[in-house]
């Protein structure tokens, strides 16, 4: 019985490597996926402000405008920052618990090279989607929460562990159900005569 079930699990051991190797290929672009599309409306809004910051619009201008900023902690609104060249806040659509909240300086500093998208973290709990470009007088920050995105990979990972389980037991019993097969039309077959 141990010889057969090593011969079985000898087998079916590729196939787990080959699931497993898939399914974490499919989640990881599935992630990835996800992640990526999340930064759409922040490069449009952070583009299109430091287009117009640099023909000479005020900071004022280019941030959507509102009678309750977005609260970044609980809204899936996107919203836009504009900093002066030493990080401080010109003007702002989005607050978080009543401020205005500055990234991290190496955020600002990647954005002055190229455009920078990063995911920021501003406290516990809060997790943006956020877009960094750099005009002549400073940089624009495009964000939004991350909250949906994340429920989504979450969701997608879930779907996959279980997918991934399923075609792992069920090689499995095809391995071993099969073997048994065999092993019994071996067993019925009359020995051959033996001259």
């Amino acid at each position: 019985m141990g010889h057969r079930l090593l011969r079985s699990l000898l087998t079916w051991l590729p196939f787990a490597v080959v699931i497993t190797f898939a399914a974490g290929v499919a989640y990881g672009l599935d992630q990835q996926n996800l992640r990526s599309a999340a930064n759409d409306p922040q490069i449009q809004l952070a583009e299109d402000a430091g287009a117009r910051l640099d023909a000479g619009a005020p900071a004022s201008s280019v941030v959507p405008t509102s009678s309750v900023p977005v609260d970044i902690a609980r809204s899936l609104a996107p919203f836009v920052i504009v900093y002066d060249a030493g990080d401080k806040p010109l003007a702002s659509s989005g607050r978080l618990d009543g401020t205005v909240p500055v990234p991290p300086q190496g955020v600002s500093a990647s954005a002055r090279v190229a455009e920078d998208r990063v995911t920021w973290q501003p406290r516990n709990g809060v997790r943006i989607a956020a877009v960094v470009v750099a005009f002549h007088g400073g940089t624009v920050l495009a964000g939004r929460s991350l909250r949906v995105v994340e429920q989504r990979a979450d969701d997608a990972l879930a779907v996959t562990a279980t997918l991934w389980l399923g075609a792992l037991v069920l090689t499995w019993l095809v391995i071993v159900g099969s073997r048994l097969v065999v092993e019994r039309r071996a067993s019925r077959r009359p020995p051959s005569a033996v001259p």
